[in-house]
């Protein structure tokens, strides 16, 4: 027996054999972005398992806020991340999340903090994760220039 539900039904189907079964097909060009929830929680174990402390500053919405990742270098300057422009992503990973940072060097932190406040004015919904490293380690995938 085999037990199969249907994505867009909630009923299930039970077959005696597979492949007399009708599955549904989904279209490929479909894709299921993770809940921005647990992309910061699998953020922040990659950055324990490396030995860098990290923290939420800011929990936004749980399936679809924006992330800022902000690393600070403990000598009170700071790198900005930002999710990068959707012009940026490729088509065949579209589900990633691509980051672009806000400077190619490291900024003072208050400066950093003033773009989280304007970036927080604009969307409630925003997610910030705070990180310190002081080599600057981030872990994330960035834009290509």
């Amino acid at each position: 027996m085999v037990l199969l539900q249907y994505p867009y039904r909630r009923h299930f189907r039970i077959c005696s054999r597979r492949s007399a079964c009708f599955t549904p097909k989904i279209s490929r060009t479909w894709a299921i972005r993770l809940k921005s929830s647990i992309w910061v929680a699998a953020y922040l174990r990659r950055c324990q398992t490396e030995g860098i402390f990290g923290a939420v500053r800011r929990r936004g919405a749980e399936e679809a806020g924006a992330v800022f990742v902000k690393v600070a270098l403990l000598d009170g300057n700071a790198m900005l991340y930002v999710p990068a422009p959707q012009t940026v992503y490729d088509d065949s990973r579209p589900i990633e999340r691509i980051f672009t940072p806000t400077s190619q060097q490291p900024v003072p932190e208050q400066s950093v903090e003033e773009r989280l406040v304007k970036e927080i004015r604009f969307d409630p919904d925003a997610w910030i994760v705070e990180t310190e490293d002081r080599a600057g380690r981030h872990f994330l995938d960035l834009a290509r220039a």
